[in-house]
């Protein structure tokens, strides 16, 4: 599984038991993307992939979001929401971070243990 994506576009697939759910989805592989991520929006349609990734912060954001930390076979290891100002903790499995806006990862069925894939337009 060590797919490396570029920065784009594409649809990730929460694979729960409501079976796939498709998810909007914006592709930060580069340096400059994912340091960027989602700085100075106050919304964001769908998820943001920041790949690879570790841990992430919500300095000058402008709105809490959910983070999913995600292992190199895209399973979920953590799910937290963040307020803005914070500083994440690293996981040590993490390759890859999924962030959504606040509330929303719990309806899209992401939480500890389900797999995710991304296809990428």
């Amino acid at each position: 599984m060590g797919r490396r994506w570029r920065d784009g576009w594409g649809t990730l697939l929460v694979h729960g038991e409501r079976g796939d759910v498709p998810v909007p989805l914006e592709i930060a592989a580069s340096y400059r993307a994912r340091t960027k991520g989602l700085l100075g929006r106050d919304a964001v349609d769908g998820a943001m992939l920041l790949t690879p990734a570790g841990s992430v912060h919500t300095f000058r954001m402008r709105m809490p979001i959910d983070v999913a930390y995600l292992d190199q076979g895209m399973r979920v290891i953590a799910v937290r929401t963040m307020k803005p100002g914070r500083l994440g903790l690293p996981r040590l499995r993490s390759r890859h971070v999924l962030e959504a806006q606040a509330g929303v990862m719990a309806g899209w069925g992401v939480r500890v243990g389900v797999r995710v894939t991304v296809e990428a337009d």
